[in-house]
């Protein structure tokens, strides 16, 4: 769980729009917002590289240090380009270390699954995060999740993902499934039996044909 939080520098921007905003970009820095707690919006720039760095380990909270005023934000929403790859824009939401907050926390599946010893078995994931409720102090960066005991079945539910703390407080649905262990051999046992009848009746077909021929 996230212990220390890291401050980053940032700076107001006062011109706004996609223009200015790319202008941002090429400079080497990321617009963001940050709103929240009864107060107006505030738009600002701060350095890519720095930031991405703790946005890529997964670091949710931060002590940002706009033009000198600090305040304690949380990361709410990442916006990216068309592709889908490269982060564009970030909101961070305004907050009090004593407050309980909504976050999604990554999921890592550690362990050898028990039902992948079974002939056929194949390891179906579900969701990659789970929504839950904790204090702004208590964030985790992501939960391990153990399936050594997943067994064919017997699926790993979000429900079944053991949290952390006990004041946390589980929002995703219980039953949305984590991780699943399924047989393939029958499904493809049926498929072949198909297409076994299928080239099985050619015979027949052909044989009628001939026994016509032959009467003529």
């Amino acid at each position: 769980m996230s212990h220390e939080t890291p401050v980053l520098s940032a700076r107001k921007r006062e011109r706004l729009g996609s223009r200015y905003a790319r202008r941002v970009r090429d400079a080497g820095n990321l617009p963001a917002v940050v709103y929240g707690h009864k107060q107006d919006p505030v738009s600002i720039s701060m350095d890519a590289k720095e930031t991405l760095g703790h946005i890529y380990k997964g670091v949710k909270l931060f002590s940002l240090d706009i033009e000198g005023e600090e305040q304690i934000v949380l990361l709410k929403d990442l916006q990216y380009d068309y592709l889908g790859t490269n982060i564009m824009h970030m909101d961070f939401a305004r907050v009090d270390l004593t407050e309980r907050v909504n976050v999604r926390v990554p999921l890592h599946l550690i362990g050898d699954a028990e039902g992948l010893k079974t002939s056929g078995a194949l390891l179906i994931s579900g969701i990659a995060e789970i929504e839950l409720e904790c204090l702004v102090t208590n964030l985790p960066e992501f939960i391990e999740v153990d399936i050594s005991g997943l067994d064919v079945g017997d699926p790993m539910t979000a429900g079944k993902v053991q949290l952390p703390l006990d004041t946390m407080v589980l929002l995703t649905d219980p039953e949305t499934l984590v991780a699943n262990i399924v047989i393939q051999a029958a499904e493809e046992t049926d498929e072949e039996a198909q297409v076994a009848g299928a080239e099985g009746s050619e015979p027949e077909v052909l044989t009628q044909k001939k026994d016509e021929a032959d009467s003529e």
